[in-house]
């Protein structure tokens, strides 16, 4: 594998690293660090540096090693490549009348 490639590669890791770490941790994530993570995946495929399902199995990897557990098994159905799955904890909700 060239250099670049690699290099190309571990970026990516370290943006999906991101994502999903804020994610887990209950922060939010801009939508400009998701929409280029995905436009960046979208890149590597296009000039054949990597295979969509090579980079579906490192994403779902990372999601494991930040949140614990495996993305549910349609995932790739709700989140088409190369859309990045973005489940975070959900806020508490507190009713707001005695109801």
């Amino acid at each position: 594998m060239p250099k670049n490639t690699e290099r190309a590669l571990a970026e990516l890791e370290q943006r999906w690293r991101l994502i999903f770490e804020r994610l887990a941790g209950g922060s939010e994530v801009p939508p400009s660090l998701r929409l280029r993570t995905e436009g960046f995946m979208e890149a590597l495929v296009v000039l054949g540096l990597a295979a969509e399902a090579d980079l579906q199995v490192a994403l779902e990897q990372q999601y494991q090693h930040a949140f614990g557990e495996a993305l549910p098994g349609d995932w790739r159905e709700l989140f088409p490549f190369p859309q990045v799955p973005g489940f975070g904890q959900r806020a508490p909700v507190y009713p707001s009348t005695s109801d």
